[in-house]
């Protein structure tokens, strides 16, 4: 044994292995990551599984399911495990894996760039290279290392479409930081592990993100029934605030009366939803509605979904989502007020 640690790569298209191709940037195979790979083989001893190559907006949830198996089932063979994703939705996909693995017992670490490996100003080594630090540290769980920056998965999102800085760390801190002294882990920032390692992925797609604009029509609510969704993600007004004047609690009522779980989150990038400050919002909480509190949208949708694959009834989904399972929500500590 040589001392280093063994990571898998699990790789799945994204700029990261984009080359040129007739219509634009076109996602390649792990061939045309071996020169910086080759790099990271003097630190670390590398497997590469090729899981799929796609632009990462051609995801999707059966996708997420693929990489939550592969994560669980290859785990235990190695001391960490990389994922090389496209940026536009990888903070869909971590968030989802991060459901998908509960008690997960390795570091699982996505990452991606904004530009192509094979180009000279690439961001992509930077962003391997604290991916693979990250996964090597031991620390279980799912995050996203971008920027010299590592984040809870569930806490990610993207912020700017081209800034090497595209993705941010939303109301918590982050997990670790590249500085002149390496890696720098906040432990305070970091999970426990939480039970055994599980695989859970099963998964609904029937949830709905809806952003919330004045004058909206109620009646979406029952389309969005009618169409069989079985859970709305609202993005609201400031703390939670929906237009609940001329009829705007019928069609909310009525989609809840339905069966529909619905989620309220907030349109503020930072800060949380609190439905208990103003009127509107505890007429929402008196029917029945969830409060998303400071989660992203994207840990709240997927959140969402997947407890309506694990055939959760709404009264359970309720109380899940006053839980914290990831770190994804701020919750008070009753002992001492403080936020944790």
């Amino acid at each position: 044994m040589d001392g280093r640690k063994r990571i898998l790569l699990l790789t799945t298209g994204g700029t990261i292995a984009s080359l040129p191709g007739g219509t634009g940037l076109e996602p390649h195979r792990s061939d045309v990551m071996e020169r910086q790979l080759g790099q990271l083989r003097s630190y670390f001893d590398i497997e590469v599984e090729d899981l799929m190559c796609l632009d990462s907006s051609n995801m999707r949830p059966a996708e997420w399911q693929t990489i939550a198996r592969s994560v669980f089932e290859r785990r235990l063979d190695y001391d960490g495990v990389v994922v090389s994703h496209g940026t536009d939705t990888m903070a869909y996909t971590a968030s989802a894996v991060t459901w998908m693995l509960p008690g997960i017992d390795r570091p699982v670490v996505f990452t991606g760039s904004q530009v192509p490996l094979a180009e000279a100003l690439s961001d992509g080594p930077d962003n391997l290279s604290t991916a693979f630090a990250m996964a090597a540290q031991g620390y279980a769980g799912v995050y996203l290392a971008f920027d010299r920056r590592v984040m809870l998965g569930c806490r990610a999102v993207k912020v700017r479409a081209s800034g090497f800085n595209a993705f941010e760390s939303v109301n918590a801190r982050y997990a670790a930081q590249v500085s002149n002294r390496g890696l720098v882990i906040d432990k305070e920032a970091l999970q426990p592990q939480r039970g055994p390692a599980q695989l859970r992925p099963e998964i609904s797609c029937d949830v709905f993100l809806l952003k919330l604009t004045p004058g909206l029509s109620p009646e979406i609510f029952e389309h969005l029934a009618d169409m069989g969704y079985r859970g709305i993600v609202i993005e609201a007004f400031g703390l939670g605030g929906v237009n609940v004047l001329h009829e705007g609690l019928r069609g909310i009522r009525a989609a809840l009366a339905r069966g529909v779980s619905i989620v309220v989150t907030t349109q503020c990038l930072y800060d949380a939803s609190d439905l208990g400050v103003y009127q509107v919002g505890r007429q929402l909480l008196s029917l029945g509605v969830i409060q998303g509190r400071d989660m992203t949208s994207e840990a709240a949708m997927t959140k969402l979904m997947w407890a309506l694959g694990q055939g959760m009834a709404a009264g359970h989904i309720c109380e899940l989502f006053s839980r914290n399972l990831a770190g994804e929500i701020t919750v008070k500590d009753e002992r001492n007020g403080q936020m944790r």
